[in-house]
């Protein structure tokens, strides 16, 4: 295998760090030496990353930060890059990793996030499904657009356009039917679900849990024949990806409602809303004037 083969990384590491700036300077001087691009963020809570390039460079970045302590039990999941996935290298200091706007709720020890859910493997997932059947639910820790391309089957879904509406959501008292349930939460690659486990667990949420690796971990643990449906947003340049051939398509097509998992940029400028259209409606997706009523980023990282 190349040593060149473009790849991507997906991590984060919850940890205590007395000085993020600092390690924002090393890691920035780190991904530059490696000619690696994309996003990290760094708080006192740890470190939320995702990077592309080649395999080796990236494999030196893994060696290298998992040297440092609070980082060396992070878990680095890989995925294949297209060679441009991200434009350009980003490291930035947060208040978080991930934006609940949660800082002040957010406790972290050497062992990670504090009073969070309960991880399990996919393996434990079929589990506790197979032992306590439909009183099970699982819960989407994403944002409510990258669910209509992929879903855990009968996943209640929060209605959110970002990750910070979702105090505003838990704290509705519509989920309170199931704070005596077991809840399994989910997200891309766990750092959401680390967050929202917990504050789920703070607001009186009895038995929740999360997948340990995420999305990720599970699809490549299953890929599409197990609870899984569909296709997995991702935050670079791919925009989406299947764990096998057999993925079926969830999402219509907002101008024509043909199946489809594509998400495209709204022509406007100046709207930051991304549009589900099957190829043909994508091709003329630029002659279509903007219908969205309001501009709403992707969601962070993770």
């Amino acid at each position: 295998m190349s040593k060149d083969l473009p790849k991507i990384i997906l991590y984060y590491g919850f940890a205590p760090l007395d000085d993020p700036e600092a390690i924002r300077l090393w890691q920035n001087t780190l991904c530059e030496s490696l000619d690696l691009k994309g996003r990290i963020i760094i708080s006192e809570h740890g470190i939320n990353g995702t990077l592309g390039g080649s395999m080796e460079s990236l494999k030196t970045y893994i060696a290298k930060t998992k040297s440092y302590a609070p980082f060396k039990k992070i878990d680095f999941k890989w995925s294949d890059g297209l060679g441009d996935d991200f434009p350009r290298l980003k490291v930035r200091v947060r208040d978080e990793i991930v934006t609940f706007n949660a800082a002040n709720e957010i406790k972290v020890d050497s062992k990670g996030i504090v009073g969070g859910g309960k991880h399990l493997s996919p393996e434990q997932v079929h589990d506790l499904v197979a032992a306590r059947g439909d009183d099970v639910t699982f819960f989407d820790g994403r944002n409510a657009f990258e669910a209509e391309i992929g879903r855990f089957k009968n996943a209640v879904v929060p209605d959110v356009e970002t990750t910070h509406d979702f105090i505003a959501e838990l704290d509705s008292g519509k989920y309170d039917h199931l704070k005596d349930k077991p809840v399994v939460t989910y997200c891309t690659g766990g750092i959401r679900c680390e967050v929202l486990s917990s504050l789920m667990v703070s607001r009186g949420f009895e038995e929740v849990y999360q997948i340990k690796g995420g999305i990720v971990r599970y699809g490549e643990t299953f890929g599409d024949a197990g609870l899984w449906e569909g296709s997995l947003y991702v935050f670079d340049k791919r925009m989406t990806i299947d764990f096998s051939d057999d993925a079926k398509v969830l999402g219509s097509c907002e101008k024509c409602q043909g199946a489809t998992s594509s998400f495209f940029n709204c022509a406007n400028l100046a709207c930051r809303k991304l549009i589900l259209l099957c190829t043909d409606c994508g091709s003329n997706v630029a002659n279509d004037p903007c219908t969205h009523t309001e501009a709403t980023a992707p969601a962070p990282l993770g």
